[in-house]
């Protein structure tokens, strides 16, 4: 049985009615220099927590705290480091209704969706620590009387800096990785949306040794980059915008020579051809807007949507439909499908593009506003919204809106629609759908992204790395990749006598 508004508003209320703090070296602590910032609910303006605003003197406390963990953290065997995430994802689990209000009330995503996402955590937890056991070294021929054999080692104190638009699925399975092959860790939780990381705090305060993983709220102007020019942190990976990559890249040359993951934005396209079914394209084009999930604010969205003139008109108008269809409504509602947008600032952002695409000519097909349900007013919603007759001078064509927001295109000829698609600095998903299967390999090969979709979108896969091309990303996350990033190769040479 669905639990109503009221019963879930209840329920955060008492969430709510704690001392915020971070971790840092086992403790709960609150900013060194005491300031807090303010996070609010952006579905009505009201006032949530205040939450420390973490400076550089917390940061070096976090930094200092990870590298006196490190030494006996790298040297607890594998089994017993996989055990501990192993007891933290089940103690995630059990709490998994308190994250999901949490988030939804942060974010303003449905609450329903937010507690789905503690499960996906959870079961990347659970692969993370058994492909763990894969990361290994090999043994190499030699020249001489010699054994030459290489081993993967931990880099040590590591920074992880996630975005707002699901925190508890980033702050939690982001955390796998890292201490599976033997760092310590520090994480910086969204600026938007620190809640629920900050309540998972006090998970690993209970779980794992002082100093293995240390929490820090704040902004990313202050504690980000201060956490990216530490000069003892010297693994660095951020999700996160194009432009807030370029700057953690820079940020991170001045302090020294860092590795530096990246999985940044898209402009993502899904290409219909002729021989498609209409009903799944419509279910797709739909799911891969990711509208259900968190309004849009998805880095893999397929956002262009390029369909072949012979059924152009049939899947808009489908479409169309299916999309006025979600139910857009109160975050802790469990029957919502669809929320509102974190801040002022994305609602300012996503309706700037809206205005855009009127002024450079797109045709307007549903959306544009905000649902006209009274109730919605004070927040940050915006209809999904449809736009016609687009063509890729258009600024919504071209740009991350990070909003629900689709541009559909016309196209007749393969090769010059697949251009079109990769004509963007993006390169972090796509989508084909077809039958014939010469066109679909075809079409994912020349797509210059890091994941294509073969008649599908939107889903992710437990060992199928997920990574960009171009100004989308460098390294890739969620396969044995992933783990590998954190580790560096050592090459050992035992001579012979």
């Amino acid at each position: 049985m669905s639990v109503s508004v009221t019963e879930n508003t209840t329920d955060l209320q008492v969430l709510l009615k704690r001392d915020w703090r971070m971790l840092i070296g086992g403790e709960l602590v609150a900013a060194q220099s005491g300031q807090t910032m303010q996070t609010t609910a952006p579905y009505d303006g009201s006032h949530l927590a205040h939450v420390p605003l973490a400076g550089p003197e917390d940061v070096d406390a976090a930094v200092r705290a990870a590298q006196a963990a490190f030494p006996a953290w790298r040297d607890t065997p594998l089994t017993e480091r996989s055990a501990l995430i192993r007891r933290f994802a089940t103690r995630l689990l059990d709490r998994s209704r308190e994250f999901g209000l949490l988030d939804a009330a942060d974010v303003g995503n449905p609450v329903t969706a937010m507690i789905g996402d503690v499960a996906m955590a959870a079961r990347w937890l659970d692969y993370q620590t058994g492909v763990a056991f894969e990361i290994k070294g090999s043994t190499l021929p030699s020249m001489t009387r010699s054994w030459l054999l290489t081993r993967r080692e931990p880099y040590g104190v590591v920074g992880r800096i996630i975005p707002y638009n699901h925190p508890i699925l980033f702050a939690a399975a982001k955390l796998g990785a890292p201490l599976v092959t033997g760092n310590t860790l520090i994480l910086k939780v969204p600026d938007q949306a620190p809640l629920s990381a900050l309540l998972m705090a006090e998970l690993l305060q209970e779980i794992f040794p002082p100093g293995v993983v240390n929490i820090l709220s704040g902004t990313g102007a202050v504690t980000g980059d201060a956490l990216v020019r530490h000069p003892e942190v010297k693994r660095i990976a951020l999700i996160g915008s194009v432009e807030t990559g370029q700057r953690v890249q820079a940020a991170a040359a001045t302090a020294g020579v860092k590795h530096v993951s990246l999985e940044l934005g898209g402009k993502n396209p899904m290409i219909v051809c002729e021989d498609a079914d209409i009903d799944a394209v419509v279910e797709g084009a739909a799911f891969g807007m990711n509208c259900h999930w968190c309004q849009g604010q998805s880095c893999g969205s397929t956002t262009r949507l390029f369909l072949h003139e012979s059924v152009h008109d049939e899947v808009l108008e489908k479409l169309t439909r299916r999309l006025q269809a979600i139910r857009i409504g109160h975050p802790l509602d469990a029957e919502t499908e669809m929320g509102c947008l974190v801040s002022q600032a994305q609602y300012d952002k996503v309706t700037s593009y809206i205005d855009k695409g009127r002024e450079d000519g797109a045709r307007l097909v549903t959306g544009g506003g905000k649902p006209q349900d009274p109730a919605l007013k004070d927040g940050f919603f915006v209809e999904p919204t449809v736009f016609a007759d687009v063509d890729m001078s258009m600024r919504i064509a071209r740009e991350e809106i990070f909003g629900p927001v689709l541009s559909v295109l016309r196209w007749n000829d393969l090769d010059d629609v697949i251009a079109q698609a990769n004509d963007v600095p993006y390169g972090l998903t796509g989508a084909v759908w077809t039958k014939d299967l010469q066109t679909a390999l075809s079409v994912a090969d020349r797509l210059d992204t890091g994941y294509v979709w073969v008649n599908g979108t939107g889903s992710h896969f437990l060992g199928a790395p997920f990574s960009g091309h171009k100004n989308s990303g460098t390294d890739s996350e969620e396969g044995i990749e992933e783990l590998l990033s954190y580790t560096q190769s050592k090459t050992v040479n035992i001579a012979l006598r």
